[in-house]
């Protein structure tokens, strides 16, 4: 029997913890249903018999205080909600809870941001972690020694998990479900939660805004430069000329601004440009291509996917009103 231990932070997400509990309650069923025994003890953990939700119009009742979970074999952290410094404050006691029961045998899961909870257990540093794109430039600021993986939706590392923003978290469930029982019975659930099972990739829901949480002048302009000529091709001599910054000084204060390099940047500049057209415009490929500075087919195409997971026309197939109507 594997021990399943969900906790229900303060300031959660309820449906990052009804969602765990209902898919590996519904696989006990499903093993039942195929002549086997059933496989997962599930249980609500927390602080407190009742944690209050969204500023208390739901309450969630544990199955069990943390201090009466000696041992577990998976622990997951639901989604967080709100500022997640003060989400992370409002948890703290939880914190040597998790660490404890990693260092007893269980294995961690966090879902999106409860990624924040996970990494202030220290857990994560020196390793790979996953959690929603949206917050990925606040997360690698609190937790700089934390390696983000971009446009993942499930990583692995140590029996540690974490997965992408949102619904991506299913995808970890089903991963998780499918190492404890079998494929057949994933594959099963997937069906039944109408989950695509083997997506790996939430980099065509990502939307680039450009990291300027800064206060570095002079690469804020270049980046405001970027982001108005985008039909433009621009150098990273150029930039650092208009800049009156030597190359690799630039090239530095660069990276250490924005956590992109200079090529990186424009080049995902670009394609949220790109991506906006595709779905708002009935421009073909090429029209957008040279709107944003491209005039090389497949260049423009390996980038598109290298940045998004999906060739310009599936992204436009998929994402253009106008492209589904016709």
């Amino acid at each position: 029997m594997k021990k399943v231990s969900i906790l229900v932070p303060e300031s959660s997400v309820m449906q990052a913890i009804a969602d765990p509990q209902y898919l590996f309650t519904a696989a006990n069923q499903f093993l039942l249903s195929a002549g086997k025994v059933i496989l997962f003890d599930v249980e609500l953990v927390g602080t407190k018999k009742e944690i209050k939700l969204n500023n208390g119009m739901f309450s969630v009742h544990t199955d069990r205080l943390l201090k009466d979970v000696k041992k577990t074999d998976l622990v997951i952290i639901p989604a967080l909600f709100g500022d997640m410094p003060s989400a992370i404050a409002k948890n703290k006691t939880a914190i040597p809870w998790i660490t404890e029961q990693y260092k007893k045998g269980a294995e961690v899961a966090s879902l999106c941001v409860g990624a924040f909870l996970l990494a202030s257990t220290g857990l994560l540093n020196g390793k790979k972690c996953s959690t929603h794109w949206g917050f990925q430039s606040e997360f690698r600021e609190m937790f700089p020694e934390v390696e983000v993986v971009e446009g993942s939706i499930v990583t692995e590392e140590k029996k540690i998990y974490s997965s992408g923003g949102a619904n991506s978290y299913w995808n970890l469930l089903l991963y998780l479900l499918e190492k404890y029982t079998d494929r057949q019975t994933a594959i099963l659930a997937s069906k039944y939660f109408a989950i695509d099972i083997d997506r790996d990739s939430q980099a065509a829901f990502a939307m680039f805004k450009g990291q300027k949480n800064h206060q570095d002048k002079e690469i804020l302009k270049a980046q405001e430069y970027i982001e108005k000529n985008i039909d433009e091709k621009i150098s990273t001599d150029d930039l650092s000329k208009m800049a009156s910054i030597g190359r690799r000084t630039f090239e530095r204060r660069f990276k250490l601004a924005t956590n992109n390099s200079v090529l990186e940047y424009i080049q995902r500049i670009k394609v949220e440009a790109a991506k906006r057209q595709f779905e708002s415009s009935r421009k073909n490929i090429n029209e957008v291509m040279y709107d944003v500075g491209y005039t090389d087919t497949k260049a423009f195409r390996d980038l598109f996917k290298k940045i998004t997971g999906l060739t310009p026309i599936e992204y436009r197939n998929k994402y253009n009103k106008m492209v589904l109507m016709a």
